[in-house]
């Protein structure tokens, strides 16, 4: 059992593997990383990343730091839990360049979506502090679900009136904000 993860060791993973990686890519950081970098969370459990491109030599990197700073590093991000939001990278958000590599936190919306669809307490306290920080809004919510909805028959574990309704729910609580009102 490795030692919980803080902003720290996030932003000493960006600068080597920033430095280690034989080539250009781009890093997507998901869940508890994007929480410690932003601020909503002082520790995670392990580091969720999405290679989009994958930079060259980023997996031998990866095994290197593993064992350096001693952290869980996950391939893991909402597209592997529900299809693809259209226009996902365009509302990833640009956290810095290290070497070659960009790194970027995953759409806030498709993050929101999966924590929503898995539904524990901490993915709900998670999608909570993302829109409290308008890191997404209820309109991009409630339009990038009703844009995947129909692939979701893809996603066998998935109960498609079981999410709409986890969605509506989580919406329902935020609908008389004045500033989501403008949107």
């Amino acid at each position: 059992m490795r030692p919980n993860v803080d902003s720290q060791k996030i932003e000493r993973l960006m600068q080597v593997l920033g430095k280690e990686a034989k080539g250009a890519g781009c890093i997507y950081f998901t869940g508890g990383a994007s929480a410690l970098l932003i601020g909503w969370r002082s520790s995670t459990v392990d580091v969720d990343i999405r290679l989009d491109p994958e930079p060259p030599g980023i997996f031998q990197a990866i095994a290197k730091l593993k064992q350096e700073l001693n952290i869980n590093i996950e391939l893991a991000s909402p597209q592997d839990f529900l299809p693809p939001l259209p226009g996902w990278r365009d509302r990833s958000v640009f956290i810095g360049k290290q070497g070659q590599i960009s790194f970027y936190h995953y759409d806030f919306t498709a993050q929101a979506l999966s924590k929503l669809s898995r539904g524990f307490d901490r993915d709900i306290k998670d999608v909570q502090a993302m829109y409290e920080q308008k890191l997404l809004s209820l309109r991009e919510l409630r339009d990038c679900f009703e844009a995947i909805a129909p692939e979701l028959i893809r996603f066998p574990s998935l109960d498609t009136d079981v999410l709409r309704s986890k969605v509506e729910k989580f919406i329902e609580r935020f609908e008389g904000n004045p500033e989501e009102r403008q949107s």
